[in-house]
This record gives structure tokens, C-alpha cells and sequence, in this order.
């Protein structure tokens, strides 16, 4: 079983995805098409968009599902007349929100996309480019500057992490590949003794690390199911014997490790 499903904003359309993608989420069976519609700040841009869904309807034969954070109300009735099944994510919450606070909404659109914020904006910057610059174990002198250091096996999602942390939460974080040199006296590696307070480690099950590598080398001792068993034995052990709190990444995606990682240290995110 298939639906279409349209994401439909006057901005970036990032928080449209983001909202119905976790409640398509929580329906596992269906298979859906996603579609990403943005700009949609005009009634010609709506109406064409009207076409658009109204043939996605025919083609499927079913209502295709529409999530929507338009602002302007004049635009949301226009995609209304569509022959899909409408989520108004703006429009849901809006008007309830006007009557509580007795206040009218600036109607503004991209306000939740509004990055811009002297201070806070240059600090994310600078932490993406911490970020970058403290990359796999490239640059240990500025792990003073960390709030904190990302260490697992090569392959482990540190570097997505990292950079995610960095332009979400404006966290200086570094990452450190622990490789087999690291493992042999099973002790945490000397450059990161002194940082001990800042690290958290990462782990992945070896199966999936396993594919992952093969994708960059090709079977190749790097890739391989005993190397791949043999390095994450090895990590988890250090980090329990040297208490290095850690967690699995395998199951979750960039946006989730992240958050997880935050609420374990108990960093708190630039606003």
C-alpha cells in the first residue's frame, strides 16, 4: 500500500518534514512518496499546486496527505480545495494559541527558521567550525577548547554527530577514532587522559559496521566481520573498565544520537 504525501510550506518546508515525518513514522506497514513543496508563498504557486495533488490523487487512486505550515490563511484555503487529506499543522495550533494569549500572530513567514541571532548565530558557526577542524583526532592541542569529545571506532557516526551537535545545539564538540595502536594496553589513549570529563564514547552493533565499511573498502581487512568484532569487543570493554559513558548508535539516527548525548552530559543548548 502506498500514499503520496506532499510537504507543503512558504519556507523551507524543514518543519513540515519534520513534524509529519514523525507521525508517518509511527505507521510502519504503508510505504510512502514523499514529496517537499516549499515557497509556497503565493495563490498562483497554490493553485498550481492544487493540480499538482489532485493528479497525485487520480494516478494513486486515494487521497494524497498533505502536511502544511503555510502561515497565510488565504493560501492554506486555496490547497484546502484539493483533493487531499489535509494535516493544517499552523492553522491547527494558531488560532487556539490567538485565543489563549489574547493575541493575534504576526502571520510572518520562516519565523521558525529565524537562525539569525547575533551572538547565538556566530557561536554555531564557530562550533561547526571546531567541528571540522577537530576531526577524527586531526587536531587533540584544541581539546582544551572542547565541551565535548566524541570518541569511538572508525565508522561509528562521530563526525555526523559532531557536526549536528555543532549547528543545532552550538556545542564544540571534537571526535577521536580509537583504533587497534589505542586498544592494546586496554587504557584510554594518553592525549585524552586530561579531557576524561568531556568524552563520550559511541558503539555500533558489528554487523552494521561491517556493511558501512565495505562501502569505503571493499573487502578489506578494515571491513572485514572479525575486525569489525574484535575493534567494537575491544572499545566496549575500555569504556566500561575506564567508565566512559557510551551508547549504541546503531538503531538511531544522527538527530536522535544527538539528542540522547545532550541529555546524558547534560549540556544545554545555545537559544
Amino acid at each position: 500500500m502506498k500514499r503520496t504525501v506532499f510537504f507543503i510550506s512558504d519556507g523551507t518546508g524543514l518543519t513540515a518534514e519534520a513534524l509529519g515525518n514523525s507521525l508517518l513514522a509511527q505507521f510502519e506497514k504503508i510505504e510512502f512518496e514523499r514529496v517537499t513543496v516549499p515557497y509556497v508563498d503565493d495563490p498562483e504557486r497554490a493553485e498550481a499546486l492544487v493540480e499538482r495533488i489532485n493528479d497525485a490523487a487520480k494516478l494513486d487512486g486515494t487521497r494524497p496527505l498533505i502536511f502544511d505550515t503555510i502561515v497565510r490563511k488565504d493560501i492554506r484555503a486555496i490547497i484546502r480545495q484539493s483533493d487531499g487529506f489535509m494535516v493544517d499543522i499552523f492553522g491547527t495550533f494558531l488560532d487556539p494559541l490567538e485565543q489563549e494569549l489574547q493575541a493575534s500572530s504576526s502571520y510572518t513567514v520562516g519565523k521558525s527558521h529565524s537562525i539569525y541571532n547575533g551572538d547565538t548565530y556566530e557561536k554555531r558557526i564557530d562550533a561547526v567550525n571546531f567541528a571540522l577542524d577537530n576531526d577524527d583526532g586531526a587536531r587533540t592541542r584544541h581539546y582544551d577548547e572542547a565541551d565535548l569529545i566524541l570518541v569511538g571506532a572508525s565508522r561509528s557516526c562521530k563526525t555526523p554527530t559532531c557536526l549536528y551537535l555543532a549547528l543545532q545545539y552550538g556545542v564544540k564538540a571534537a571526535n577521536y577514532p580509537i583504533t587497534e595502536e589505542d586498544l592494546d594496553d586496554q587504557q584510554l589513549p594518553e592525549v585524552l587522559r586530561p579531557h576524561r570529563d568531556k568524552i563520550f564514547g559511541l558503539t555500533i552493533d558489528p554487523e552494521r559496521l561491517a556493511v558501512i565499511r565495505n562501502e569505503r573498502r571493499p573487502n578489506s581487512r578494515y571491513s572485514s566481520m572479525k575486525q569489525c568484532m574484535h575493534e567494537i569487543e575491544e572499545i566496549e570493554t575500555m569504556y566500561r573498565r575506564e567508565r566512559i559513558p557510551f551508547m549504541n548508535t546503531t538503531a538511531y539516527s544522527v538527530e536522535e544520537i544527538s539528542t540522547r548525548i545532550m541529555v546524558s552530559t547534560g549540556l544545554k543548548r545555545l537559544r
